[in-house]
């Protein structure tokens, strides 16, 4: 019996040590796949207002980020780590009708990433259909739809889209914006849509002058949220300011759950390329 139980013992042993170890893997695979759905890099940190280029004019905006303070493990294998990263992006907006606007994101760049160095990331095209002449209402509304083509590195599918409602208040001195957006990647129907809003309160001291909170979300796919300490919630404090030259939005955003970075830094200039900048009104999305 001492034999047989000196025997056993050798193989069960391991037997054991595997299953232990394949249970912490899958373990970690599932607590890593959480954020996922919420914790890539994004080119874009703005609240959508509804103003979009009049007919015929093409606007260059660029967008900056920086992430200071952020997170230090990438969201898949093999992406870019947040933490210390630069990101640009140009915009490109024409206004094809006072209802229409067509857009084009080229290109989409990391100029620094901590394990990735210098790379190009991808490109999107955007469709944005608004109510006319959204700033002279007092409700307003739109729908913009994004078409991404990604590299690997900044997105785990190479194809993914955005759905992004507007609905909005001015209700002068005062701007309140919601974008419930919803984030496509092409796999498990409706309900893996993911619900990742953007919402906007802003003070207009004047045409060339506003302050506004913003947050920004990420609950998770609409079949199953992610618990909250897991979602990406971040609070900004932006600042516009218009002049004859280039509009410019600027905001600090911190993140108050693991799935949001610490500490976040945007910028963002605008101005219409094939006509005479004059002052807007700031808004959230700047006037184009």
């Amino acid at each position: 019996m001492h034999t047989l139980s000196k025997e056993i013992m050798p193989l069960s042993q391991p037997r054991f040590a595997v299953r232990e170890h394949l249970r912490c893997l899958l373990l970690a695979i599932a607590v890593l796949a959480v954020p996922v759905i919420l914790l890539g890099q994004t080119d874009e940190i703005q609240v959508y207002d509804a103003n979009i280029a009049e007919p015929g004019i093409l606007n260059l905006m660029i967008h900056m980020n920086f992430t200071p303070i952020g997170r230090t493990t990438p969201a898949f294998p093999g992406s870019i780590i947040a933490n210390d990263s630069f990101q640009t992006t140009a915009e490109f907006g024409y206004g094809v009708t006072p209802w229409f606007e067509q857009g084009l994101y080229l290109p989409v760049t990391t100029p620094y990433s901590t394990n990735k160095g210098t790379t190009a990331d991808g490109f999107k095209i955007r469709e944005l259909f608004v109510r006319p002449h959204a700033e002279d209402h007092t409700f307003f509304y739109g729908i913009n739809f994004e078409f991404s083509f990604n590299r690997r590195y900044w997105e785990e599918r190479t194809f993914t889209s955005e759905i992004r409602p507007i609905v909005g208040l001015h209700l002068k001195p005062w701007d309140i914006i919601f974008n419930p957006i919803l984030d496509n990647e092409y796999y498990g129907g409706v309900r893996n849509l993911q619900l990742n809003p953007a919402t906007r309160v802003a003070y207009n001291f004047n045409d060339r002058w506003a302050v506004a909170a913003e947050e920004y979300d990420g609950f998770g796919t609409l079949r199953d949220f992610v618990p909250v300490s897991q979602q990406f919630h971040e609070v900004w404090a932006v600042m516009d300011h218009n002049n004859k030259m280039v509009n410019i939005e600027a905001g600090v955003g911190v993140g108050y759950t693991a799935g949001g970075d610490r500490l976040t830094f945007k910028l963002m200039l605008s101005r219409d390329l094939n006509k005479k900048h004059e002052p807007q009104t700031p808004g959230a999305k700047s006037p184009q």
